[in-house]
């Protein structure tokens, strides 16, 4: 997690946000939450839709 909130620039709440949210995808290894490249790339392409979006 500290990885994503680096590449996000996202502090520890936000992240946890997101995830909550059901925004970005994350899987729990025994008390360690890890988020799956796959999730960060679904995560970055909802962004760019995002944008798109409000700019039309």
């Amino acid at each position: 997690m500290p990885e994503a909130m680096r590449l996000f620039s996202m502090s520890r709440s936000v992240v946890y946000e997101q995830i909550r949210s059901g925004r970005l995808r994350s899987v729990t290894q025994g008390r360690t939450r890890l988020i799956p490249a796959t999730a960060i790339a679904d995560y970055v392409d909802l962004l760019v839709r995002e944008a798109d979006d409000g700019a039309a």
